[in-house]
């Protein structure tokens, strides 16, 4: 269950950088800019997102604008990285099991 999010990988002309195109805006009208995973403190989209590259390792630095993802890479590879933002809107994983119904119960009377 969620969103799933569209992503064309696009090269750059620089070596070591990678360009995403997304079907959903993550930062509205503005940018963000992440040069590490300590420069994503918010709650939106765009942290996460950050928080989830840098965690997956050989990201640089990071720029967001609207739909568009830029990545510096720290090593030539930018295998999984797609995958990463086709996921940033799913919440339902492989193994997750939904709450039963006294589960919700229980929360709603606490």
């Amino acid at each position: 269950m969620g969103q799933v999010v569209r992503v064309i990988e696009r090269p750059s002309s620089r070596p070591g950088i990678v360009r995403f195109e997304t079907n959903r805006v993550l930062t509205g009208m503005g940018h963000e800019r992440y040069q590490s995973r300590a420069d994503a403190v918010d709650d939106t989209p765009s942290d996460e997102l950050a928080r989830r590259l840098f965690d997956r390792g050989g990201v640089q630095s990071l720029h967001i604008n609207s739909n568009i993802i830029t990545v510096t890479l720290a090593t030539a590879d930018s295998s999984g990285i797609r995958e990463i933002i086709e996921d940033l809107y799913t919440y339902w994983q492989p193994g997750m099991e939904p709450p039963t119904d006294e589960e919700l119960v229980a929360l709603v009377e606490e």
